[in-house]
């Protein structure tokens, strides 16, 4: 059974169950500055959610192209994961609810794709202080598993799970929308897999579809129970295809397997050859459809938004072609394939694929020039030391080999790494990334200048009141989420030399003179505490884990800073994912004031503050 098949089949079984199909939009949210890329099918329909009337009715469905980042370094890694992805998605908007929505998932599943039902595994919400076990799905599902002559028992193929895994909210905000969902998972293992928990053992199962049962509403004291009872489905078109197509590695199916058989093709290697092969060719089909969709949504490479994360897909391109023998026209090359493979859903991407093929051959020129310059260095500096002399010098050594290939023509340090990788010479890679990175920061601190320079930060310009503003900006939103609660996050800041402009996340209302006040007191106390101000470099997915904030919509490295205002890092005030600079204390800063606050949309303040 064919994608296309599948999506056909999932659009007509719900339009006969009453639902109007609503478009596939672009990658490029319109009227959300908060949010890069959509990432869901519910993206179009917060507003409905929240009860607002659909044009269209109360029942809807669709498919919903999608990019996430979160997975990105493990993309390649695995079977499964992938940046871009196409949503199935069904809702109700206050119309039917869980005694309809899941026998129907299992009737599409089973009766119509004709997956083994005994395939198939439950989790529901096992319940909390605010919210109660959701027992309902759990009778639900063993009456739906009892039609297909399974016998389901919790903690044998229904496992009720914590709110990690089975609860869904769209913020912390007073008046926010959340719920219970249950996932369906196809069980990948050996054996029958009863008593395997999803949870638990997530490289066993793959979770193919997700209905969320938005039945909530938060307050001051906790979740109270919504008139309007909606349900939100997500299946991934690529993860059911899959399992409907037999296959054990997503790559396999149709969706990406023109690109990879092209790749073969280029590279003169199967996929199957190894594991390093085969991660590349992951890397390559996934990043392909991924740079076509957001080149056919307008999207064109450049140093901000969008357009740096298209560019930082075709540069990675390039440089895994690389490890495959691929030297040129890799991208251009790789179009029509995905036309192939997509063009069925998005004709739009044939009748385009002249102008997406032009924008890849001009980004790729320009990349491979870049590193063809570094090539050249490379060679010339690695010619002129012996095996020995190779094998003596230390991961500092090679980062400041590295650091001024990317200072002098942006070489980047993933392909000398790779260039030392092929050349067997022994190296610390986490300690040459660290170092790397301190030679960054050193010399982006000696560059301060009154020059205007914009850089992630939002900042005007490296001078000392600048920087003081900078560091502001940490104590703020600390201040800011203590007061008005943890679902504030940074939206952008601004910052001159007379004031800071700090953009934030929060719903319902402007903040009360009360609330201004006691924000300015949390930060002033912090300045007067005379609180060091250090940083600490470590993978992405350790800063998370720290509690380190984040801008939701920025891309980050694999390696971060974070800053963090007080003695440590598990007990500072203030901890960002963050490249700096800073001053190094908090006594350094003077009198913080906040002089004035704008609405900038629906569940966006602006804040303006000086130092004085």
């Amino acid at each position: 059974m064919t994608s296309q098949e599948i999506l056909e089949k999932y659009i007509n079984f719900f339009i006969e169950r009453g639902h109007k199909q609503i478009p596939n939009v672009s990658l490029v949210p319109e009227g959300d500055s908060t949010l890069l890329f959509v990432n869901s099918g519910m993206f179009p329909l917060v507003p409905y959610l929240s009860g607002e009337p659909h044009p269209l009715g109360k029942r809807l469905v669709n498919v919903q192209r999608s990019l996430r980042f979160e997975d990105l370094e493990e993309v390649g890694e695995t079977i499964r994961h992938t940046v871009a992805f196409h949503m199935l998605g069904n809702w109700s908007l206050g119309d039917y609810f869980k005694e309809e929505q899941l026998p129907w998932i299992f009737e599409f599943f089973i009766d119509v794709l004709k997956l083994d039902p005994n395939k198939l595994f439950s989790t529901v919400f096992a319940g909390d202080e605010y919210a109660p076990r959701d027992q309902e799905s759990i009778d639900i599902l063993k009456m739906v598993y009892k039609k297909y002559g399974i016998d389901a028992q919790e903690g044998e193929r229904i496992f009720p799970c914590g709110k990690k895994d089975n609860w869904w909210q769209r913020g912390d905000a007073v008046g926010e929308l959340g719920g219970p969902d249950s996932e369906v998972y196809y069980y990948l293992g050996e054996g029958d897999g009863i008593g395997r928990s999803p949870a638990e053992n997530p490289d066993e199962f793959l979770e193919i579809g997700n209905s969320v049962f938005m039945q909530y509403k938060k307050t001051e004291d906790g979740w109270v129970p919504l008139s309007q009872k909606n349900v939100d489905f997500g299946g991934g078109l690529e993860r059911i295809a899959m399992v409907a197509q037999r296959r054990k590695d997503i790559f396999e199916t149709d969706n990406f397997l023109p690109i990879v058989k092209k790749v073969e093709e280029l590279s003169k290697r199967g996929y199957d050859s190894d594991f390093r092969t085969r991660k590349a060719m992951r890397v390559l089909s996934d990043h392909m459809r991924a740079s076509c969709l957001l080149i056919m949504d307008s999207v064109a490479p450049g140093n901000k938004d969008q357009g740096y994360v298209l560019r930082r897909l075709i540069r990675r391109m390039v440089r895994v072609g690389k490890t495959l023998g691929i030297e040129k026209n890799l991208s251009v090359s790789l179009v029509d394939a995905v036309v192939e493979a997509l063009g069925w859903l998005y004709p739009r991407l044939q009748e385009d694929s002249g102008r997406i093929k032009s924008v890849f051959d001009e980004e790729e020129d320009k990349f491979r020039k870049t590193l063809n310059r570094g090539s050249a260095y490379v060679e010339k500096v690695l010619s002129r030391l012996s095996e020995a002399d190779m094998k003596k010098k230390s991961p500092a050594d090679w980062a400041k080999i590295s650091f001024d290939l990317f200072q002098s023509v942006g070489y980047p340090q993933e392909t000398f790494l790779i260039d030392l990788e092929d050349r067997k010479i022994p190296l610390d890679v986490k300690e040459f990334q660290n170092e790397f990175q301190r030679i960054f920061d050193s010399h982006q601190e000696k560059s301060r200048s009154g020059a205007e320079v914009k850089f992630k930060g939002g900042l005007a310009d490296h001078s000392d009141i600048v920087v003081r503003y900078h560091t502001a900006t940490h104590l703020l939103q600390a201040a800011l989420r203590e007061v008005l609660g943890e679902h504030v996050g940074q939206l952008g800041s601004n910052i001159t030399s007379e004031r800071l402009r700090f953009d934030f996340s929060h719903h319902g209302r402007k903040m009360t003179d009360e609330e201004v006040v006691k924000v300015q007191e949390i930060v002033n106390s912090r300045i007067r505490s005379s609180l060091p101000v250090n940083f600490v470099v470590m993978s992405k997915n350790e800063a998370q884990n720290a509690g380190a904030l984040y801008m939701k919509h920025e891309s980050y490295p694999s390696e971060v800073k974070v800053y963090y205002i007080g003695k440590d890092l598990p007990s500072a005030v203030s901890k960002e994912m963050c490249g700096g600079p800073h001053v190094s204390n908090t006594n350094e800063l003077g009198k913080f004031e906040i002089y004035k606050q704008e609405s900038i949309g629906e569940g966006k303040l602006r804040l303006y503050a000086r130092l004085i």
